[in-house]
């Protein structure tokens, strides 16, 4: 749903000291804040890396690779400020899940098992082994005797069991992680280092399900406390990051962890590379996109049409200080649209749903208010039909017409104020939203709804409260974004056993008895390809159903960043997206001394490649 900076405030050569002289020299005037309010002025102390000195007889053998996803020079250090459109109600990942959430908090928790960035292999993590039954039903790990909780207490098989029974609690707002888990019995602790896991229904994502989606929790430190109100503190953690300091609506900032007990394991080399990421709160892009142009932020990635085509230029882009790059990769692709709350009467109707959409004008929405820049998005699983793959479903293209015969045809008809009425009740609701960014777009078919006699308005509130509406399905209709998975899992958004579910990601409420066969069916397929195939027919059913207006969609990441950094070849890897950067980036002292000395004469950087594609 909605799933990571240089050693000086703001750039190493500026200082509160030398502002006003330095004013006088630059060519790129930057808007600088002093105080100690300002994560960017604020100092810090290199952090101090303890040596490892484990046994590296004990470094499982897929860990002694090489980590061909990570720069083979990169170094640690600095400071990367990464930009977050709002603040979390909870940094809590169990509670929230929020992009920034799950950067943050799996920065700080760890899973028992990983995927290899290129090769997607199971990569031990807080496991060093594991055991699967032939029967697949059993699944044992080996917790590896290295792990260290940040406090110096071992991480054991009853912090795992404390994980799991935390997420089972009722009592506790984990609803959606406890889809997958409730086809698990409650596991056996073998000993200090060995549980295992034993499923009631076969599943292909079972093995996934606890050993790479299951962030392991310290037993000791959350024991006894309200898992609901454990939201921004987080004084024991095992990742390679810590908690430093966060505040509300401003920051929150991360240190790295000099004695992360997995530091000395040649796969982790040259990763978790800076010494502070900050993500920095604003409520407005604009505002968020001028602190970026001052150096405030230090990545940015673009995800308005309109600012990458009209507000990626001046000085600092012409002379190539920022990098403005198309990063193409086999990254998965998800869906967005706005969500028809199928609960609500008013839209129960499939032939109401379905006029709905015929208002949407998209492709006008894509040339006048998007630049061009997305592809219309007619399916759930869009990225199924990113390289010529026939699309079996149709468009729905605007037109008013065929939606006034729908809704004709579904009972509504104007009254005498021009309203369509059914059974005495007018057709009115309300689009819950929680970006401003997103009326321009709305606006637009408002126009069109109140012209065939729909009164449809726009209630924009904060993140906070949205997420709290929509986990209750409080709203007619909302704007949703859903990421997407290489190995796609349907079942929490459109098994109709989780329709009625509070906090469930099936926003629409969508119940369907062939989709459901499909989503069990698909449950016990472990071939890929074949499980792809139902996915397809899946999508069919679905989009013939119109839960969503679905919207559009775009194959690349839009990037801009200050050019200082090095990075890998293809700077978000074969499946990352901007949060790669965080985990693989590192501070280039020789690109920040050349960024520095170009803004100082005013003279521009050498060119680089606008748009990089990965290369098998």
């Amino acid at each position: 749903m909605n799933r990571h900076a240089i050693n000086k405030p703001r750039f190493s050569w500026i200082n509160c000291q030398v502002i006003s002289l330095l004013l006088g020299i630059f060519t790129i005037v930057f808007f600088l804040s002093c105080t100690e309010d300002d994560p960017n002025s604020a100092p810090i102390g290199k952090v101090q890396d303890v040596a490892w000195d484990g046994d590296p007889k004990t470094i499982p053998s897929a860990m002694n690779r090489i980590n061909q996803a990570a720069h083979p020079e990169a170094t640690k250090g600095g400071r990367f400020f990464i930009y977050s459109h709002q603040f979390p109600k909870s940094l809590n990942y169990y509670l929230e899940q929020f992009t920034t959430t799950a950067r943050i908090f799996t920065s700080l928790y760890e899973p028992l098992t990983s995927y290899h960035p290129i090769t997607l292999e199971t990569m031990p993590h807080l496991a060093r082994d594991w055991k699967i039954s032939a029967d697949k039903k059993k699944f044992t790990f080996y917790i590896d005797g290295n792990a260290k909780w940040s406090d110096g207490k071992p991480v054991t098989a009853e912090d795992v069991l404390f994980t799991y029974d935390t997420i089972m609690d009722k009592n506790n707002a984990t609803a959606v992680f406890r889809i997958g888990l409730s086809r698990f019995k409650k596991p056996k602790i073998i000993d200090s280092l060995t549980i295992e896991f034993e499923v009631t229904d076969i599943h292909w994502n079972n093995f996934n399900e606890i050993a790479s989606s299951l962030f392991i929790l310290p037993k000791h430190y959350f024991e006894g406390k309200d898992f609901n109100k454990e939201n921004f503190e987080f004084d024991v953690v095992s990742g390679p990051y810590k908690m430093l300091e966060s505040k509300k609506n401003r920051y929150v900032k991360l240190e790295r962890r000099g004695d992360w007990w997995a530091r000395g394991y040649p796969f982790q080399k040259n990763r978790y590379n800076f010494d502070q990421i900050i993500y920095k709160v604003y409520s407005e892009e604009s505002i968020a996109l001028q602190a970026f142009k001052k150096g405030d932020i230090d990545m940015f990635p673009v995800y308005t049409a309109s600012v990458w085509a009209e507000q990626t230029k001046g000085e600092s882009f012409d002379n190539k200080y920022i990098a403005k790059q198309r990063i193409f990769n086999k990254k998965p692709i998800g869906f967005q649209g706005w969500a028809m709350n199928m609960r609500r009467d008013i839209f129960k109707d499939v032939r109401v749903r379905k006029a709905i959409a015929h208002l949407v004008d998209r492709n006008i929405m894509i040339e006048k208010l998007a630049y061009n820049q997305y592809a219309p998005t007619n399916s759930y699983f869009p990225d199924f039909y990113l390289l010529g793959t026939k699309n079996p479903n149709q468009p729905v293209d605007f037109d008013i017409e065929e939606a006034r015969r729908l809704l004709k045809e579904a009972g509504w008809e104007p009254n005498s104020k021009g309203l369509l009425e059914k059974d005495g009740k007018e057709f009115k609701f309300t689009i819950l939203d929680r970006d401003k960014r997103s009326e321009k777009y709305f606006t637009v078919f408002l126009e069109k709804a109140r012209y065939v006699g729909i009164d449809a308005r726009i209630d924009t509130t904060d993140l906070a409260a949205w997420s709290a509406k929509v986990d209750k399905y409080d709203f007619d209709m909302t704007w949703a974004s859903w990421g997407s998975g290489i190995f796609k899992d349907p079942e929490s958004q459109w098994f109709s056993k989780y329709a009625d579910e509070e906090g469930q990601p099936n926003l629409a409420g969508y119940k369907n008895s062939a989709a459901d066969e499909i989503i069990i069916k698909q449950k016990t397929e472990f071939d890929l390809n074949k499980r792809n195939a139902m996915l397809k027919q899946l999508d069919q059913i679905i989009y013939k159903e119109y839960p969503y207006v679905l919207l559009w969609h775009v194959d690349n990441t839009r990037l801009l960043y200050w050019r200082k950094f090095g990075m890998p070849e293809n700077p978000l890897g074969k499946y990352g997206d901007e949060s790669f950067a965080s985990d693989y980036w590192f501070l280039d002292e020789k690109k920040s001394k050349q960024l520095q000395e170009s803004i100082q004469s005013g003279k521009p950087m050498d060119s680089y490649s606008d748009s990089i594609k990965w290369n098998e």
